[in-house]
């Protein structure tokens, strides 16, 4: 059963931004980093499944905002390297969440100073900067809405509305840091910027091709395909549902159901495969059993 499990979690953190090598998550020791193990942002990210599912998914929405996809499209290498771009948006949010402070500090002005670099102008002629800080918040609450959603889905769904409220108030200290304004905090104001972006949101060809090549996105090994083809539908279905029928991905009830069942079967022997994950290390760190 070791060898089993020790392949199994080979497999996950391949996937992961612990891959990349570039941040020892157990040093210095002590040192809570910008959040610390009582924050909820430490069970949200922490469990690999419903962080999977919920970056997925906020992928698929990101889509439809034509410039903040121009950017991707202009200076990202997405369509050819999609493991890679997970990989490195997984470093991204497992560092400043689990990472000690001076690695979170390093990963957010790294980040800062590529967003300088990423400027141009969509196909309808607008232009766009990464560090615009309306695009950081779309970008943004895009993100956690949905890390949040696979979280109360897949992981716990007892979470309380204090606790929930609490999430978005501590995780909106990085999009503020990466330069983005008036970062909704809570469930409230997160539902309520959602609705009002709604009519800048377009589904075109660029939207579509992105769906496509997440679809399409190879895995680690064969016997990982059918697993990332299932997180793929459960992040269709994480989807609103205004967001789906614009990326034309309808799933019907009987679908929604065999993708759900399917998750809550896959993620218990994934939390037991896998136990030096980031958030693992980062409780080492913290001299947390």
């Amino acid at each position: 059963m070791e060898f089993i499990r020790r392949r199994i979690e080979k497999q996950v953190l391949s996937l992961t931004g612990l891959s990349l090598g570039q941040l020892d998550l157990e040093n210095p020791k002590g040192d809570p980093g910008l959040f610390g193990p009582e924050a909820v942002c430490w069970q949200v990210h922490g469990d690999f499944t419903s962080m999977l599912v919920g970056g997925i998914s906020a992928l698929m929405l990101q889509a439809l905002h034509p410039l903040a996809l121009a950017g991707v499209w202009d200076h990202s290498n997405f369509r050819t390297d999609m493991l890679g771009r997970l990989r490195r948006t997984g470093q991204f949010i497992s560092g400043t969440t689990f990472g000690a402070s001076g690695d979170a500090n390093w990963l957010i002005d790294k980040v800062r100073t590529i967003h300088l670099q990423v400027t141009g102008h969509a196909e309808d002629g607008r232009a766009y900067a990464a560090s615009d800080p309306e695009l950081l918040t779309w970008v943004h609450v895009a993100e956690v809405s949905h890390f949040l959603a696979a979280h109360l889905r897949y992981r716990n769904p007892h979470l309380s509305l204090a606790d929930q409220d609490r999430y978005y108030a501590e995780i909106a200290l990085i999009a503020e840091r990466l330069g983005a304004r008036h970062v909704p905090a809570s469930r409230q104001e997160i539902a309520q910027y959602l609705e009002g972006i709604r009519p800048q949101l377009v589904c075109d060809h660029r939207s579509r091709e992105v769906i496509r090549l997440l679809m399409n996105a190879p895995a680690p090994s064969r016997l990982a395909k059918p697993f990332g083809a299932l997180m793929m539908q459960a992040g269709v279905d994480l989807l609103p549902d205004w967001a789906s029928a614009m990326l034309e991905l309808p799933q019907s009830d009987l679908k929604r159901r065999m993708v759900r069942s399917g998750i809550n079967s896959t993620a218990p022997v994934l939390r037991w495969a896998v136990r030096d994950g980031s958030v693992h290390r980062a409780r080492r760190r913290m001299g947390i059993a």
